[in-house]
């Protein structure tokens, strides 16, 4: 009981600093349980508004970041997402909240991540597919998208994902150097994606081909 009053408590919170703004996303956040996506010893902190680690490096987003991409992304029930970087799974099982399991497939290069990732999903009820893999290819397999949704910097928005996004879809991503980065919507149009800058962050950032060096 106390972590839903604390987990109610916050989602009234980021609705009210209007980083919650639909129905969708709203519900997505009281659906899921955010203490069953950190380690045990931050479960106390799991409805603060922070960032927390979860091992290797990587980190669960804090709670209004991680709003504020899920209405720029615009998801409703059908639409097909990929996201890369699973970290705990907490995101994928919120867009799973709103778009249905089977329309997610999430990403993760580190081995030991994705199964923390799919250990999570699959502790909450969620069928998500986990990929481990180099995210910044993308998933060409089954490809194209709706939405793509990237939860680690990279330093522009790969070619890959602009391949596999759909037109009139939509790419949500950091983008900038390692130490800081803008949240980035890019809309594909024509072939052609635009970018707009949504606000400042700062994003673990991802290795890959596309990505940065270790």
């Amino acid at each position: 009981m106390e972590y839903k009053k604390r987990k109610e408590e916050m989602v009234e919170i980021l609705k009210r600093e209007k980083y919650i703004k639909t129905e969708n996303v709203r519900k997505a956040f009281l659906s899921v349980e955010r203490e069953n996506f950190v380690p045990e010893n931050y479960k106390k902190f799991a409805y603060v508004d922070y960032p927390l680690p979860i091992g290797g490096g990587q980190t669960i987003s804090a709670p209004s970041m991680i709003a504020t991409m899920l209405e720029v992304a615009e998801l409703k029930w059908g639409v097909r997402v990929l996201e890369i970087g699973s970290g705990s799974g907490y995101n994928a099982a919120l867009i799973a909240e709103i778009v249905g399991d089977k329309n997610i497939i999430t990403i993760e290069r580190i081995g030991r991540i994705a199964e923390f990732a799919e250990k999570n999903l699959i502790n909450s009820g969620h069928k998500v597919k986990v990929v481990c893999r180099d995210g910044s290819f993308g998933f060409e397999e089954e490809a194209p998208y709706d939405r793509i949704i990237a939860t680690a910097a990279v330093p522009q928005i790969p070619p890959p994902w602009e391949e596999q996004v759909k037109e009139n879809g939509i790419i949500v991503a950091p983008v900038g150097s390692k130490f800081f980065q803008y949240l980035v919507r890019a809309e594909k149009k024509n072939g052609k994606t635009k970018e707009k800058k949504i606000c400042p962050c700062v994003f673990v950032p991802m290795v890959g081909e596309y990505g940065f060096r270790e």
